[in-house]
């Protein structure tokens, strides 16, 4: 009977490292192709996310679709795609994105539209630009312009530099959201 406790340690064991199998085989795949963390860093989209807000971003809607204006994402720094940004998309493949005195003007075709923002608190760094965006491009802009480094610096983004959006914001608990940044006027 010395044996038993030695059967029961290895039948333990062996099922620790059958859960921590399955564990890796489930958890993997969904932190790789779903969702993962993201850590807001810096003030350029203040104040829809705050430096330090901790997110979990949905990596799977734009493979099925692609990002609409208003749509805040998660991207990979065209000039150094080691870096992670989030910024705001704001002009589509094919749109001609126009800024003067801080206002934003969309052109696609012959129609001209003027963007309401109403999540942008501060306009600040109103130089005037022009860009036209070719297919797989978009404009994106942080919602603190001042203190963003966004299309206006580095050019159009392209659309395999979209990691995906947020999800849900956990930290800080007190600002718990599902969807958060989501612009509910955009024209």
């Amino acid at each position: 009977m010395e044996n038993a406790p030695v059967a029961r340690q290895e039948s333990f064991f062996k099922e620790i490292i059958r859960f921590a199998l399955i564990a890796v085989l489930v958890v993997l795949p969904i932190r790789l192709f779903v969702a993962q963390p993201f850590v807001v860093n810096g003030a350029s989209m203040e104040p829809t996310f705050e430096n330090g807000d901790y997110l979990i971003i949905n990596e799977i809607s734009y493979h099925l679709g692609d990002p609409a204006r208003g749509d805040v994402v998660v991207l990979r720094y065209p000039k150094d795609p080691n870096k992670f940004f989030i910024k705001r998309v704001i002009g589509l493949p094919g749109e001609t994105v126009t800024i003067r005195s801080g206002k934003i003007f969309i052109m696609k075709g012959d129609e001209t539209i003027e963007l309401t923002e109403s999540y942008v608190k501060n306009m600040g760094n109103g130089g005037n630009m022009s860009l036209e965006l070719q297919a797989e491009e978009y404009f994106v802009m942080g919602d603190n312009r001042p203190a963003s480094s966004d299309s206006r610096t580095w050019g159009a983004l392209p659309r395999g530099n979209v990691i995906g959006t947020p999800l849900l914001r956990l930290f800080p608990v007190a600002e718990l959201q599902f969807l958060p940044g989501r612009a509910d006027n955009q024209q």
